[in-house]
Order: C-alpha cells, then structure tokens, then sequence
C-alpha cells in the first residue's frame, strides 16, 4: 500500500532521514520518497496509514 503525506515541517536531508528511521521502526520493510520542495512524503509499506501518522507525529512531523 502507497501512503502519500504531506509534512509542513520537512526542509532538509536531515528530516528526510528522520522521518525515515521513524517509519523503518514501524516497518522495517518500507521504503519512503521525500520531496522538499512540495513537502510531500510517499510511503510504500504493509503498514496502516495510521501507524505512519503516528511514528511521524512522535518524532515531531506530524502529517496535515
């Protein structure tokens, strides 16, 4: 399943790499495409959207 989010707080390579560690806690097997520029996440994962909501809201992007 295909999550697509976006995160008003994502600027950098740094909250790439952020979000990233969060949703690989939540499923190790995703794989996650972050754009800056439009501040739009897509997560490819098994996991719910709820979960990845969640993962990223706990580490301080939370999803609009």
């Amino acid at each position: 399943m295909t999550v697509q989010l976006t995160i008003p707080k994502l600027a950098c390579s740094a909250c790439v790499n952020t979000i990233n560690t969060a949703i690989q806690k939540v499923d190790s097997a995703a794989t996650v495409k972050a754009d800056t520029k439009t501040k739009i996440i897509s997560v490819e994962t098994q996991a719910s959207e709820t979960a990845i909501k969640e993962a990223l809201a706990s580490v301080g992007y939370p999803s609009i």
